[in-house]
């Protein structure tokens, strides 16, 4: 686990600075400053205290209205790509098509990733081969056992 940055950068790596972020005539954050150092990162609060949107802009999902942010030394905005290619994210709950089969459900995220489609195919397959639910990889996501990823 880094410590103290990442290896050959020193200090905090997830930094913000005055975000705000508004959606219509509502403040999700105003003026929001952070420093955390360290290889994971928990973000908790009370509902409506902007944790959802401040991890959607650390992510690159969403732009900030004012202030900055950087991930690894990598502004959130201008080089999007490059965060993205050193963080990890999970959602809170499953973000998958329980209508799509496994191998659909890949296909899309894949895509969802920047991949083409067929280096998602190919990915899919892959994965699908990795946790051994190739024999299942064309059955809808619905009719998976809890224990198959469904």
């Amino acid at each position: 686990m880094v410590k103290d940055g990442l290896p050959g950068r020193p200090g905090p790596v997830i930094e913000a600075s005055g975000l705000v972020k508004r959606y219509g005539g509502t403040s999700a954050l105003a003026g929001v400053d952070l420093a955390a150092a360290g290889s994971v990162l928990g973000v908790l609060g009370p509902n409506g205290a902007g944790k959802t949107t401040a991890i959607r802009i650390l992510t690159t999902l969403t732009r900030p209205d004012a202030g900055s942010a950087s991930v690894g030394g990598h502004d959130v905005v201008t080089d999007g790509d490059a965060v993205r290619r050193l963080i990890g994210v999970t959602a809170q709950d499953a973000t998958l098509d329980d209508m799509l089969t496994g191998r659909r459900n890949l296909v899309m995220l894949g895509g969802l990733g920047g991949m083409t489609r067929r280096r998602a195919r190919a990915r899919a397959s892959e994965l699908l081969a990795q946790v051994e639910l190739a024999g299942a990889a064309n059955r809808v996501l619905r009719g998976y056992s809890g224990g198959m990823g469904g």
